[in-house]
């Protein structure tokens, strides 16, 4: 099975606007803090479906946004997951509340402190370093990611032992 998604993290005063995911039960994202962003519609390119994803699950309408890289998540042996990831700094709009969990305004600084996917740690420190764009796959085996292959196609072996 093949997906497409988008994931967008909208920067303000040095915060990323993050869910915290916990109102679905099955949820996969169940208790994790991640961006804004969802599954495309059909026939949706990855900006309609940026665009929408972010309005449905925030209130805002974005005005400024960068796309910065292309995700692919390896599951098992049956699903391969392409997530276009985006960052934004210009949105206008009234806040909503979110019906996936609570939405909050996190310092860049402490991400690394919040419960987060392994491979999210991943991305977040190639957002840091102003990557242009990345291509970043990761294969993972329930929580644990058991393969990073990231820009060059080179293995990025030691990224366990460096702090987000």
């Amino acid at each position: 099975m093949v997906k497409l998604s988008t994931l967008c993290y909208i920067e303000q005063d040095g915060k990323y606007l993050m869910l915290h995911r916990t109102v679905k039960e099955n949820d996969i994202n169940k208790d994790k803090w991640i961006g804004v962003g969802g599954h495309f519609e059909k026939g949706e390119s990855p900006e309609e479906c940026l665009l929408r994803e972010v309005w449905e699950e925030t209130g805002y309408t974005l005005t400024s946004w960068r796309y910065r890289g292309i995700v692919t998540f390896v599951y098992g042996e049956d699903v391969v997951e392409y997530m276009s990831l985006y960052t934004a700094d210009g949105f206008t709009g009234t806040p909503i509340a979110c019906d996936e969990g609570e939405l909050e305004w996190v310092e860049k600084s402490k991400i690394g402190e919040l419960e987060l996917w392994e491979g999210d740690r991943i991305f977040f420190e190639l957002l840091e370093n102003e990557q242009l764009f990345f291509s970043l796959k990761l294969v993972y085996n329930t929580d644990d990611v058991l393969e990073y292959v990231a820009l060059d196609g080179k293995e990025m072996k030691d990224f366990r032992r460096r702090e987000c």
